[in-house]
């Protein structure tokens, strides 16, 4: 998780701590609480630096070095504070209990005090944290870091929704007339199934079009059997088995083993026509293939296998050495789509100073249409000419080893507010292609502390709520095909969450 981030969550807590110690006067001894004093004025001024450092820590290691190190120290800090805290509860509770006599809580109460003086070693590193910050101070200064205009809180706005009609297919008209086709004729091969296969990169609509062409009518009057399998990274043969099963109307059962299953599986496919959907598969192992595929041979004649990868070594093993190769969209296509989602209309007619820099951010995001979504939906609220300038030329654009993250992702991720930002990080532990509930994520969110805000008086459940709407106005989160109750999160924005937690999060599954 970028310093930024953890910074941006930490230090409202650390102050709300820190003005609890000061006002409460946890810290009795004037020269302890002097020093809090320092502490709290220090670490407003480093806070005004933050946006500033969060911006250059993209490209400068020493700026990424020295947020790394106000990070430690601030988790320092808050272990301090979190202990003096803790041991005033007790001298309060010691002192409010008539069951302990006098002459007890006289030996108790100066515990407190002797911890928290300077003749222990809490003085000294009372002493080692001032002098550390002052050092950040210091630092600050020769990194050339300036104070961002609006400061650190600049970003945030009200949620937006207005997106929620938006078109979210454009431009592939062409793509589904071709492979429908595919779909409904009987073309000659040597098995009564045929594979259709969707090639293309990350982001480029390939499981949308898939899906349009699953949910088509014509489709659907053709096929007898259907079945929709999200695979991803693990392609495991027994859980896509069962997935296939349940689909096609088996009985909810549990097998012992994947023979059974799909012994079962083989009895319900014979004689049908069958359309099975492959999502997303990374797999490149031929025996993958030959374990799934053993119950399908059975099926009628005519039946299809669509196939959607960004990695086409398993087509190629499997003879298909011309899959349908899905491309970026046009321009024109993408201008109409990036305006929708940036300005509400179909072009720039009505917005020519913008036209320029549009047409730059457009030729960057390489007509992916997740990518000019994601942008499109974080400019729908800026209509000054230099914020589309700004992120133009943001310097995200210019990195070469981005851990595999589409620029444009990482920039609108950028642009998030410090809480929205913690909140998304935190969907990393979202497996792929899970479908989730959105008061599923929002309670998970509450139960981690991240929907605590002392500035407003809103409930946690409406704040939830609020970030929630805003995350999916900005296409991080996605309505399900099948259930608009429902959400996803695009394969790339899983990629892009785990890539901000870093080492903060630990998905096992």
């Amino acid at each position: 998780m970028s310093s930024e981030l953890v910074l941006s969550a930490l230090l409202p807590i650390v102050f709300e701590r820190l003005t609890s110690v000061l006002e409460n006067k946890i810290a009795r001894s004037n020269e302890i609480h002097s020093e809090l004093k320092k502490w709290e004025r220090s670490l407003s001024h480093i806070r005004a630096f933050l946006d500033d450092a969060s911006e250059k820590e993209v490209t400068k290691v020493a700026v990424k070095k020295w947020l790394n190190g106000l990070r430690h120290l601030a988790y320092d800090i808050d272990d301090i504070l979190d202990d003096m805290a803790t041991d005033a509860m007790h001298h309060e509770i010691v002192n409010e209990s008539e069951s302990i006599p006098r002459k007890v809580r006289k030996l108790i109460i100066p515990t407190f005090f002797t911890r928290f003086s300077r003749s222990t070693s809490v003085g000294s590193k009372l002493d080692e944290i001032t002098t550390r910050l002052q050092e950040l101070i210091d630092e600050k200064n020769d990194l050339g870091l300036i104070v961002k205009d609006g400061g650190p809180e600049s970003k945030n706005r009200n949620y937006q929704t207005s997106l929620v009609d938006a078109p979210s297919i454009v431009g592939r008209e062409g793509d589904m007339k071709e492979l429908l086709q595919k779909l409904l004729c009987d073309e000659a091969c040597s098995q009564n199934f045929s594979i259709v296969p969707i090639v293309g990169m990350g982001g480029i609509g390939k499981t949308t079009l898939a899906r349009l062409l699953y949910d088509d009518q014509q489709v659907k009057d053709r096929f007898e059997l259907k079945a929709w399998v999200c695979v991803s990274d693990d392609f495991d043969s027994f859980n896509i088995s069962k997935v296939i099963f349940q689909s096609i109307g088996g009985e909810y059962k549990e097998f012992a083993d994947l023979n059974l299953l799909q012994a079962a599986l083989k009895n319900q496919l014979t004689g049908k026509r069958f359309l099975l959907v492959l999502d997303d598969i990374w797999s490149e192992k031929l025996e993958d293939w030959e374990t799934l595929a053993a119950p399908f041979f059975k099926v009628a004649h005519g039946s299809k296998i669509i196939i959607t990868t960004r990695k086409q070594q398993l087509l190629n093993k499997l003879g298909y050495d011309h899959p349908y190769d899905l491309k970026q969209l046009s321009h024109d296509d993408a201008l109409y789509l990036f305006a929708q989602y940036a300005l509400g209309v179909k072009n720039f007619d009505l917005h020519p100073v913008l036209r320029p820099h549009g047409e730059g951010i457009l030729k960057k995001c390489g007509g992916l249409p997740l990518a000019l979504k994601a942008l499109g939906s974080l400019l729908r609220t800026k209509t000054d000419e230099e914020e589309w300038k700004q992120l133009l030329n943001n310097d995200i654009w210019m990195l070469e080893d981005g851990g595999g993250i589409v620029p444009a992702l990482r920039l609108s991720y950028h642009d998030l507010s410090a809480p929205l930002k913690q909140l998304f990080a935190y969907c990393c532990l979202i497996p792929k292609d899970y479908v989730f509930e959105k008061d599923e994520l929002i309670f998970l969110w509450m139960a981690e502390g991240f929907l605590h805000n002392s500035a407003t008086k809103k409930s946690m459940e409406r704040l939830g709520e609020e970030y929630f709407q805003e995350l999916l106005s900005r296409s991080f989160f996605q309505l399900a095909p099948d259930d608009k109750s429902l959400f996803v999160m695009h394969d790339l924005m899983n990629d892009l969450a785990t890539f901000v937690a870093g080492e903060f999060y630990l998905r096992l599954c």
